[in-house]
C-alpha cells in the first residue's frame, strides 16, 4: 500500500466554536520570494491544488456521522436555519456537507426506573426536533433518509440530507422493545454506550461517581448479547465509539452486519482512551466495518498539563455538564472563556487532524475509514470549525495525494456501503425469522 506522505502546510485559520484544548502543528517552510518565478509558480500550484479540491468536492457524497442538537432544537430559540451553532443549513449549503448525523444524545445518569423513562422521554424529544426540522421547517432544504438509497434520492433532488443517529444505548434501559420504536422514528446508528458503563456495555471511560468499573460488563453484557442481535435484525449500525476496548471487539464478533466508530481517532497517532489502537483497527477490517475519524481537538492531539487545567476550571466555573444541555449564558460563557485560553495555546488543525485518516488508510486500507466532526458535541479544529469549512478537509486530502475516488469512499461511500450491509443483513433475518 503506498504510504500517504504528511503535509506541514497550515489551511485556512478559522477559531472554533467550540474548540476543545489541543496543540497547535507547525506551519510549514515559508514561500520562496513571491516576486520571484518559483514563488509565482508556488502560488499558482497552491491555487491549482484549491481548485481542484473544489471541483472534486462537489461531485461526492459528503457525510458527516455525528452532529450534536440540543433539546430545543427546532424551535424558535434555535433555528436549524441560521442558529448560532456550528451545523446549520445554512452553513452545510456554504461548505459542501451535504448529509448530517443528527444525534439523539442523552446523557448517562444513574440507573434506576425513574431515569430510565426520562432518558427515554428526552431521547423522543431530540427525533420529534429532528422530524420537525425536516418535515415541518424546512422540508425544501432538507429531506429525512430512512434508508442509503434515500440519502442518494434527497440529495439528487438538491436538498440536503438528515440521517438519525443514536448517542448513548442508554435511552432503552433495559427494554428490547424500544429498539423497534427508534427504528421506525429513523434511528439507523446506535453508540452502544457513552461516558460511563450501561446495561449494554462497558464503557471506554467509565464513571465512578455511578460506581462504574472498567469491567462491569467484560465488555458487552448478555442483554447487550441481545441488543446487537435486535439491532441487526432491524437494520439499525452498531457503533462501537465509547465503549471499552474489551466491548468493542466483542461486539465485532457478535454483529452480523459491519459496525461502524461514528467518531473515534487513532490511538497510534493520539493515545486517548476514546481513540481506537491497532489491534481494535485490525479487528474492524476484519468485519467489514468503518471508523469515522472525529475532529474533536482533544482526540486528535492531547493538550499539555497547563491548558487540561484551565478548560478544566473553566468548566466548572461555569457548571458544565454536557454541550447539548448548556444554557445560552453557559455557552457565550464557555466560547469566550475557550477562545481566551486558545489565545494563549496553539491549535490543532487539520492536517492534524488528517493524519488519523492517513493512520488508518495505511494500517487498515481506504475502504474501512470515513469522517465525522462531533460538531456542537465539542468538536471542531481550526480550518474546519464549522460545517461552512468542510471543504478545506477535502483540500487537505488532496494535498496529500488522495484520488477523487478515495476521496468519495472516505466522504461517503464507506458510510453508504455499511448502511446497505446493516439492510441487508436485516432483510435477510426477518426473511428467514432470525
Amino acid at each position: 500500500m503506498r504510504q500517504i506522505v504528511r503535509s506541514h502546510q497550515a489551511l485556512l485559520p478559522v477559531l472554533s466554536l467550540f474548540l476543545a484544548p489541543f496543540l497547535a502543528f507547525g506551519c510549514g517552510e515559508p514561500a520562496d520570494d513571491p516576486g520571484t518565478a518559483a514563488g509565482e509558480e508556488a502560488s499558482m500550484d497552491e491555487a491549482e491544488l484549491e481548485r481542484r479540491a473544489r471541483e472534486i468536492h462537489e461531485s461526492v457524497l459528503t457525510i458527516d456521522t455525528h452532529d450534536d442538537i440540543p433539546y430545543n432544537f427546532a424551535t424558535p430559540e434555535v433555528d436549524p436555519l441560521n442558529a448560532d451553532r456550528q451545523v446549520n443549513l445554512e452553513k452545510m449549503r456554504a461548505g459542501g456537507l451535504d448529509v448530517g448525523f443528527f444525534i439523539v444524545y442523552v446523557g448517562q445518569t444513574e440507573r434506576t426506573p425513574e431515569n430510565y423513562e426520562a432518558a427515554k422521554q428526552g431521547a423522543i424529544t431530540k427525533f420529534e426536533a429532528i422530524h420537525r426540522m425536516a418535515n415541518e421547517m424546512y422540508p425544501e432544504q432538507i429531506g429525512l433518509a430512512h434508508t442509503a438509497d434515500d440519502a442518494e434520492r434527497i440529495h439528487a433532488e438538491g436538498r440536503l440530507v438528515a440521517a438519525i443517529g443514536i448517542e448513548n444505548g442508554y435511552v432503552i434501559g433495559t427494554d428490547l422493545s424500544l429498539l423497534e420504536r427508534y427504528h421506525e422514528l429513523g434511528a439507523r446508528y446506535i453508540t452502544l454506550a457513552h461516558n460511563g458503563n450501561n446495561d449494554i456495555a462497558d464503557s471506554a471511560q467509565p464513571n465512578f461517581a455511578f460506581g462504574d468499573t472498567p469491567e462491569e460488563n467484560g465488555g458487552i453484557s448478555a442483554f447487550g448479547e441481545e441488543v446487537i442481535a435486535e439491532m441487526n435484525r432491524l437494520g439499525i449500525m452498531v457503533d462501537v465509539s465509547h465503549i471499552s476496548k474489551a466491548a468493542s471487539l466483542e461486539a465485532m464478533e457478535l454483529s452480523e452486519a459491519p459496525v461502524i466508530a461514528s467518531h473515534s481517532g487513532a490511538h497510534a497517532v493520539n493515545a486517548h482512551p476514546r481513540n481506537m489502537d491497532d489491534e481494535q483497527l485490525y479487528a474492524l477490517r476484519e468485519n467489514g466495518g468503518v471508523i469515522q475519524a472525529v475532529a474533536l481537538g482533544a482526540f486528535v492531539k492531547s493538550p499539555p498539563e497547563e491548558q487540561q487545567a484551565e478548560v478544566t476550571a473553566l468548566r466548572e466555573s461555569i457548571g458544565f455538564t454536557s454541550f447539548s444541555q448548556m444554557t445560552d449564558e453557559q455557552r457565550v460563557a464557555f466560547r469566550e472563556g475557550m477562545a481566551e485560553i486558545r489565545s494563549r495555546y496553539p491549535a490543532v488543525d487539520v492536517a492534524d487532524f488528517v493524519d488519523h485518516i492517513d493512520h488508518a488508510v495505511n494500517l487498515i486500507g481506504i475502504d474501512y475509514v470515513g469522517i465525522s466532526s462531533d460538531f456542537d458535541g465539542g468538536g471542531g479544529i481550526e480550518g474546519w470549525s464549522d460545517a461552512s469549512e468542510t471543504l478545506n478537509v477535502t483540500i487537505e486530502l488532496v494535498r496529500r495525494g488522495y484520488s477523487e475516488d478515495e476521496i468519495r469512499q472516505l466522504w461517503g461511500g464507506n458510510t453508504l456501503r455499511i448502511w446497505r450491509a446493516a439492510e441487508e443483513v436485516a432483510a435477510d433475518l426477518q426473511q428467514s425469522g432470525g
